[in-house]
């Protein structure tokens, strides 16, 4: 692997937490009961911890190899990658940016992607000797307890009342069209990934969409509306006063 495809691989990694959890932070304080607010609330600062130690491996790779990498201002910083690139340098997938919806959109939403984080690290720490590979042993624990949560909410709403199931499938209508992105062609974690999603499914009385158009563009830096907004808010205070910290 290149130095340029390590460091997408790292940006593409760290921009999806960060995004994620931004998005998951916004329920801090909107939470259905007390318990599910503290929830999603620490999911929120496992996803921005995991974008943090992605964003400083990228930042030392590119600081170490500055020949390689021309353009940036150095030295570089985990602040600079979150906070001072403009929203076509994102690499995340369009899933993460999506609106939070309602708790069956978010919830479902956590679940969909916290499997993929799970087979993808899986596979980072058993094959990837780097530091990417120590980075992602470490988060797997935290994604483990994602993927327990978000499908036990998934369950618990396809398989309670009428109006629970209504918006849970609503929220698998809306959402699905934005999973394909999650692999290349040929993947085999797709497989992994779908066989969990089924399984988890028919607990929850709920059938994957037969559509297989999907929304593309996020890895590329084609982002939906909601991209601008979500960094707008984010990167305000780092812009406003430069050089603020973590």
């Amino acid at each position: 692997m290149t130095k340029a495809e390590q460091l997408s691989q790292l940006l593409q990694l760290a921009d999806n937490a960060l995004i994620i959890g931004h998005r998951c932070s916004e329920w801090c304080g909107h939470g259905p009961i007390l318990e599910q607010d503290i929830a999603i609330t620490n999911i929120a600062l496992d996803y921005i911890g995991q974008a943090r130690n992605f964003y400083q491996a990228a930042a030392t790779l590119i600081n170490e190899n500055q020949e390689s990498f021309p353009g940036f201002a150095f030295p570089l910083s985990e602040d600079n990658l979150a906070y001072l690139r403009d929203e076509r340098e994102f690499r995340n997938h369009l899933i993460a940016e999506l609106p939070n919806g309602d708790w069956a959109v978010t919830t479902l939403r956590i679940f969909l992607f916290s499997t993929y984080q799970y087979y993808l690290y899986t596979q980072l720490k058993d094959e990837d000797k780097t530091m990417v590979g120590a980075i992602a042993e470490k988060a797997l624990k935290e994604v483990t307890y994602h993927l327990k949560w978000s499908s036990e909410w998934v369950i618990r709403l396809g398989d309670g009342t009428e109006e629970s199931h209504h918006r849970i499938s609503k929220a698998v209508d809306q959402l699905w069209a934005y999973t394909g992105e999650l692999f290349t062609k040929g993947d085999p974690l797709q497989e992994q990934w779908l066989q969990k999603i089924q399984s988890v499914f028919a607990e929850a009385d709920l059938t994957i969409p037969e559509n297989t158009w999907m929304h593309q563009g996020g890895t590329t830096g084609n982002h939906t509306e909601h991209m601008g907004f979500i960094l707008a808010e984010m990167q305000f205070l780092q812009r406003a006063y430069p050089g603020s910290q973590w």
